[in-house]
């Protein structure tokens, strides 16, 4: 079948493509080459025009990527035009604020002048996950170009229209030809372009295993990486917090992406004297959501993107179920129709050495935990060796304090639900990956750090 689009509503196939060979790979990392020498000498106000006029193809047909974004990989329908919206977001900001953010840092020195100046690096590989098929690829090309750099987006191989069509955007908007190109390649083509001495770096945004693997192989050849992966993020609700506001974010932050998304809520850590009424208000939510059609205005929860990953939440929860966590809701695929759909689930009772409790699980499923008091939920939401970003509800200002120093994270919101922003860094630590994107991190990930001494 080679690189197929397959719609997970229906599961029905709706296009094919052949991957390119090692001939037309070599053949675009030449064009792309030549393509960056010139853009590397564009002035400023020129990457930021392409930039712009990128936000507004992407505002003017927000609607119609939408729609395709769902048919890919089953989100619902106004959350997909709503990623658009915001890749529109992520340009403009750039755009604005690219140049003042690597305009030459003056440091005083012994010198006469002494100074920093940001310059781009060359070709950047970009491997992108399916599950925010528009804006993982837009909030790292956008300051990528704004740089100077010239880009290759490998996609998921699931979302490959998507992929076509983001290229075709930065065309539509001005960019030289081959300044931007999508590779239809597989997996097992990636070392290849890697390897090949003009491409400078790479980022990727994924699991733990594709992370793993790209940064083996740039290492060999001594490129930089920027990895966002996996994260089971903690969501602490403690005595003092606002309940209902709290309950509200906890069905958003798990139920985003039909619950696909690194930076969700995923293992909800009580207190105590709040966890009953918590799990029953999170109950009646659940109850409440629709699951069906992702192009319906009314539907809450499309399919999972893949039949495998509903294979493996379903063997996750089920294995939890086995060790002795409790069902309040949900836990079975639902099977009375086509598609790859799973039912809002929440966990509860969780023993310490099942999957819901160690593992990632990346579908609709609340993990609820109970402790005691501040240090056993420091303690819990620490005990993975995953560290992307964690939600804390505390009105209690020594408490917030205590959690902002002590969580193991990339980032860490009070009273409020983890998301990413263009005006903030955005990354993990530990096994959930390393390097930043958006803000000025972003922008100076993929460009020599030069020092300049004159006297």
């Amino acid at each position: 079948m080679g690189i197929a689009s397959i719609n997970p509503a229906t599961n029905q196939v709706l296009k094919t493509f052949e991957p390119l060979t090692t001939h037309q790979i070599q053949t675009g990392l030449e064009r792309a080459q030549a393509a960056f020498e010139i853009h590397r000498r564009v002035p400023w106000a020129q990457r930021s025009m392409w930039l712009r006029q990128a936000a507004e193809i992407l505002e003017a047909r927000a609607e119609s990527w939408g729609e395709l974004l769902t048919l890919e990989m089953g989100k619902p329908l106004q959350a997909a035009i709503g990623e658009v919206r915001k890749c529109a977001w992520v340009c403009r900001f750039y755009a604005d604020r690219g140049a003042e953010l690597l305009q030459d840092t003056l440091v005083q020195t012994d010198a006469s002048r002494s100074f920093v100046r940001y310059q781009p690096l060359g070709l950047i590989l970009g491997v992108m996950p399916w599950n925010f098929p528009f804006w993982q690829v837009f909030r790292w090309a956008a300051p990528a170009l704004m740089a100077g750099n010239g880009l290759l987006l490998k996609h998921a191989s699931n979302v490959p229209q998507s992929a076509l069509a983001i290229e075709g955007i930065w065309r539509e908007a001005g960019l030289p030809e081959d300044l931007f190109q999508t590779l239809l390649i597989t997996a097992e083509q990636v070392a290849e372009v890697v390897a090949d001495e003009r491409i400078r770096g790479a980022a990727l945004t994924g699991s733990e295993w594709a992370g793993s693997s790209l940064a083996a192989a740039a290492g060999k050849y001594l490129k930089p990486t920027v990895l966002e992966l996996g994260g089971s993020d903690p969501f602490i609700v403690l005595e003092s917090a606002d309940l209902e506001q709290a309950v509200e974010t906890a069905v958003t932050a798990r139920m985003l992406n039909n619950g696909q998304s690194c930076i969700a809520a995923k293992r909800f850590i009580l207190h105590d004297s709040i966890a009953e009424i918590f799990e029953q208000r999170l109950l009646e939510r659940y109850q409440a959501l629709k699951v069906g059609d992702p192009m319906l205005p009314d539907t809450d929860i499309g399919p999972l993107a893949t039949p495998g990953i509903r294979q493996e939440l379903e063997g996750q929860v089920q294995l939890s179920v086995e060790r002795g966590a409790q069902l309040l809701i949900g836990g079975h695929p639902l099977t009375d129709r086509p598609g790859n759909f799973y039912p809002p689930t929440i966990l509860t009772q969780v023993p310490p050495d099942c999957p819901a409790a160690q593992e990632e699980l990346f579908g609709p499923v609340a993990s609820l935990f109970r402790v005691a008091d501040l240090e056993a939920a420091i303690a819990l939401a620490n005990g993975l060796p995953l560290g992307l970003g964690a939600s804390a509800w505390t009105t209690n200002v020594e408490e917030q304090e205590r959690l902002i120093s002590e969580i193991e994270a990339g980032s860490v919101f009070i009273n409020g639900m983890v998301k990413s922003d263009p005006r903030l860094p955005f990354g993990g630590i530990k096994r959930s990956g390393y390097g930043r994107e958006l803000s000025v991190e972003g922008i100076r990930s993929f460009v020599n750090i030069k020092t300049v001494w004159i006297r």
